[in-house]
């Protein structure tokens, strides 16, 4: 059983300036160059207090860059942005007191202990040493390394060093934590517990901004998403609407007879009004079912439903049997890859426009 972190509340020593309505993040068209290369291009981000959202994309397409311009930590190029109401620019000093950031690298201390770096970062940040050691005692209970907690980090396992990572952004209880790809390099084990944390952390009251280049993590945790690539957000919504714009789901079957696979694909194309594709298994076809009628969520699942169903009547009508059948709703895999696929043609196109022109 995954034992399940339960940080504490708020230490009354660190008064929140956040204010009671609002979102958590609004950003607006943020942007950041580095020479040549614009890392960021443009970013829109607004996050709803007391949630998980995520960001989502590959190496270098903006998330990291993003994430520390919100933290205060790079000057943004330009656009703006607001941590509860506060500029990040204009009033910086008020938006550290409301986050905390926790990096794709652990920023402990290897040399002390588990118990001497919650200490040293308590007294950091204002706490007496009595609290801060009362605190430390909390989160190395609360992550379950009280047995660690003498032992030097650079003897920690990499899922020890995570936990005590986050265990030391939450010390002092932040409004907002941004997660920077907390789960690089874990095994699954490991991964399943930070992603217990990050649950118990917004029950707690945290708003919680989430990159990561797992899917699976995303579609885990995040109530909402933004699709990062090439330092632009690409797509935005629930996982239920981001699936739906790429298809109400995929249609996978297996015939009986590999003589009546390209009857099958007419009708199966006539049908479901989709390219099919023929699967290297001699007796299969696979389809993607656009929602035609612009609906998404199960409206779109409904219909993408009843049109396999017309399908199907249509195959055994021909005599054609088929031994294996279902129809499931994409996965954030297959829209990733859709959303990023969409956004290399745009850019192929456009690049053969100037070339004509």
């Amino acid at each position: 059983m995954t034992e399940r972190a339960t940080p504490q509340s708020r230490p009354s020593s660190r008064p929140s300036s956040r204010p009671s309505s609002g979102p958590a993040v609004e950003a607006v068209g943020l942007v950041k160059t580095f020479g040549a290369d614009r890392a960021v291009d443009g970013v829109d981000l607004t996050v709803q207090p007391g949630t998980v959202y995520g960001v989502l994309g590959p190496n270098g397409a903006g998330k990291t860059t993003s994430v520390k311009m919100l933290a205060t930590l790079l000057r943004p190029d330009g656009g703006e942005a607001r941590i509860f109401g506060h500029d990040v620019v204009r009033e910086a000093d008020t938006v550290r007191r409301l986050v905390s950031l926790t990096g794709q690298y652990a920023s402990l201390d290897e040399d002390l202990t588990g118990q001497e770096n919650l200490v040293l970062l308590g007294r950091l940040t204002g706490l007496s040493k009595r609290a801060a050691r009362h605190r430390a005692g909390q989160m190395l209970e609360a992550f379950a390394l009280v047995d660690a907690a003498g032992r030097q980090v650079k003897n920690y396992s990499g899922g020890m060093r995570r936990r005590l990572d986050i265990a030391a952004s939450i010390l002092n209880t932040p409004d907002l934590l941004f997660l920077d790809e907390p789960t690089t390099g874990l095994d699954p084990r490991s991964r399943n517990q930070v992603w217990d944390i990050v649950r118990a952390v917004v029950e707690q009251g945290t708003t919680v901004l989430l990159t990561t280049q797992y899917l699976d993590e995303a579609d885990r945790l995040a109530s909402r998403i933004a699709v990062i690539d090439k330092g632009r957000v690409i797509a935005e919504g629930t996982k239920g609407e981001l699936k739906a714009s790429v298809g109400a789901g995929s249609v996978h079957l297996r015939l009986r007879d590999a003589a009546q696979r390209a009857q099958a694909e007419h009708v199966l194309a006539l049908h479901l009004g989709a390219e099919v594709q023929r699967d290297p298994d001699p007796l299969a076809l696979t389809a993607r079912i656009g929602n035609t009628d612009g609906d998404g969520g199960d409206a779109g699942d409904r219909g993408a439903a009843e049109r396999a169903s017309r399908a199907l009547a249509e195959l055994a009508r021909r005599g054609i049997t088929v031994d294996n059948f279902s129809l499931g709703q994409p996965s954030l895999d297959e829209v990733f890859l859709a959303l990023t696929d969409r956004r290399a043609e745009s850019a192929s196109a456009g690049v053969k426009e100037e070339t004509a022109a």
